[in-house]
């Protein structure tokens, strides 16, 4: 005889029958892994946003901009990207070799020295090298009482606002990025190798070109790749040496056109050429690879030059630590010394205290999502979560103006149709609470440096012991209380640099900060850029002078980072 099946009427629950009258338990939601997920959302956002703006354009101008200015817009930031690169790999490199390879005068300075132009903003730079080289400078006008030259028909003078002039502040202002890693990669190379060459006959040169450069290839090709990201996210130096790439087509095509889909278009073309960037970068270091096959590491010994070849290694180094620092430093400095009322301007006051509260709230907030989306991550131990920690960094590839279109255009969206409905619910008018404050200058802060809050955090986490966090969980910690009392005591030296780097990043930021500031809002940035393209730069120096001060500090930590 059969056992009845168990009856499903209408008052019992199919449910419940089908786990044998035990209630279905629903799986829970991990908030650590739903909070990487969400942190991961919003740092991609702004780039899926541009690509799907770029697609479904109000108006298409792309064959318009095809058959005009397109072509002209690539073919200046593939030149300026190219030539950037080389120049500052040569510089990097170059003064990498002879400071970890020689000794000579000044050169325990000098290796230090080198980090300095990472201060100087490029847009700095630009004003300074124009406000020296230009008709009205000391230069010009020393040569013309020099030789009793009269009018500028008199003699010739290269061309100032030019491209050659935007590739060679560029360069000076962006070759550290190479410097620091070749610099780190020659150290770690092994003084086997160049014993054995130079027992083989071969000179300096060749060492240098078959065995330092080959082997610290990887680093130089990162620092490179940088150097290039950073010169297509460049706004104010080629807008003031009236150089027209592909980011200011953007603002040209949004701000002057009034077309928010020709700016995403153009943004789609820039982000296809950092991808490509980085893509290639990856693949280079991946197909070249080298390992130490030694158990003891031995460093290179550091030869003595002296005379002539002395003073032309430390010539050599000096030169784009001049263009890059001293030249800015010393223009600006006359500048902000013989304007010493311009100190006591309101609106410098503003923008100052503009440029700390943004700065400070950007990376802040940055640093915190950083580290819970890297605990997160840690925590869930998935493979996911895992791949989505890589992938968070391209927002610091992307340049300013692309986040600004990608962050502008659907917050302005999502701010009209909240501002509709609280005038639709209170009767009255209402502002707008996104786009009219600094929420998206700051959230555009956030998703740029992300990245580097991101990667500071995974490597000092990925430091700590694993027992640490077990021991502290057998013992009755939350995990909560695992990040508050054993990683953050560990890590905060880490930390603490991650949020100067991601601040002095955000007070130096120009083209997001042009695009999404409120109305009659100014940092420093802006504040400098507005007053020397209007060619006055005794008001623009004092804010200048701020902006070197702040990229001091990151400097010497860095330095400190990299003894």
């Amino acid at each position: 005889m059969k056992t009845p099946a168990p009856s499903t009427s209408s008052g019992a629950d199919p449910a419940l029958a089908a786990t044998g009258g035990k209630p279905k338990r629903l799986p829970m939601v991990d908030p650590w892994s739903a909070g990487a997920f969400l942190i991961a959302a919003v740092v991609l956002a702004p780039i899926l946003a541009v690509v799907w703006i770029a697609f479904h354009p109000v108006e298409n101008i792309w064959p318009h901009l095809l058959s005009t200015t397109l072509p002209r817009y690539m073919r200046n930031t593939l030149v300026l990207m190219v030539s950037v690169g080389a120049l500052a790999a040569t510089m990097g490199a170059t003064t990498a070799w002879l400071v970890t390879r020689y000794r000579f005068a000044g050169v325990r300075w000098i290796q230090w020295a080198l980090l300095l132009p990472l201060s100087i903003p490029a847009y700095v730079g630009a004003y300074a090298l124009v406000d020296f080289l230009e008709y009205a400078g000391p230069v010009q006008t020393g040569l013309r009482s020099l030789f009793g030259w009269q009018t500028s028909r008199d003699y010739w003078f290269p061309e100032i606002r030019s491209m050659g002039a935007a590739i060679l502040v560029l360069s000076a202002a962006l070759f550290p990025y190479v410097y620091i890693l070749a610099r780190a990669a020659f150290r770690e190379q092994s003084g086997a190798g160049e014993e054995v060459a130079r027992s083989l006959g071969a000179g300096a040169f060749a060492r240098f070109w078959r065995i330092g450069l080959p082997l610290a290839r990887p680093a130089i090709a990162a620092g490179t790749a940088i150097v290039m990201m950073e010169t297509v996210n460049d706004f104010g130096t080629v807008d003031y040496f009236a150089v027209q790439t592909l980011t200011t087509g953007i603002f040209s095509v949004w701000l002057e056109s009034n077309n928010a889909g020709g700016a995403a278009q153009l943004s789609s073309v820039v982000l296809m050429l950092v991808i490509v960037l980085v893509t290639m970068e990856k693949i280079s270091r991946r197909k070249v690879q080298f390992f130490s096959l030694s158990t003891r590491h031995r460093a290179p010994e550091r030869a003595q030059l002296t005379g002539a070849a002395g003073a032309l290694a430390c010539v050599f180094c000096l030169l784009p630590f001049a263009i890059g620092f001293v030249l800015p430093f010393a223009v600006i400095t006359h500048q902000a010394i013989g304007n010493l009322d311009r100190w006591q301007d309101p609106a410098l006051l503003t923008a100052l205290f503009n440029t700390l509260r943004v700065g400070g709230i950007a990376a802040f907030v940055t640093v915190t999502a950083g580290v819970f989306m890297v605990y997160g991550v840690r925590l869930s131990g998935r493979s996911l979560p895992r791949l989505l920690l890589p992938i968070t960094t391209i927002g610091y590839a992307a340049p300013g103006a692309v986040l600004g279109v990608g962050i502008l255009i659907p917050l302005a969206t999502i701010d009209h149709s909240l501002a509709d409905l609280m005038e639709a619910v209170t009767g009255g008018p209402s502002r707008l609470l996104l786009t009219g404050t600094s929420f998206a200058l700051i959230l555009a802060y956030c998703v740029r440096f992300f990245a580097i809050a991101q990667g500071a955090a995974d490597g000092a986490m990925g430091r700590v012991a694993p027992s640490l966090p077990m021991a502290a969980r057998s013992l009755g910690r939350s995990r909560v209380q695992v990040l508050w009392e054993v990683y953050l005591p560990l890590v905060r030296a880490s930390i603490g640099s991650a949020l100067l780097l991601v601040f002095v990043d955000c007070v130096k930021e120009l083209p997001a900060t042009m695009l999404l500031r409120p109305f009659n809002f100014d940092t420093l940035a802006t504040r400098v850029h507005e007053q020397a393209s209007l060619e006055n730069l005794g008001d623009a120096s004092p804010g200048a002078i701020l902006i070197v001060l702040v990229g001091l500090v990151a400097v010497g930590l860095l330095a400190r980072a990299n003894r």
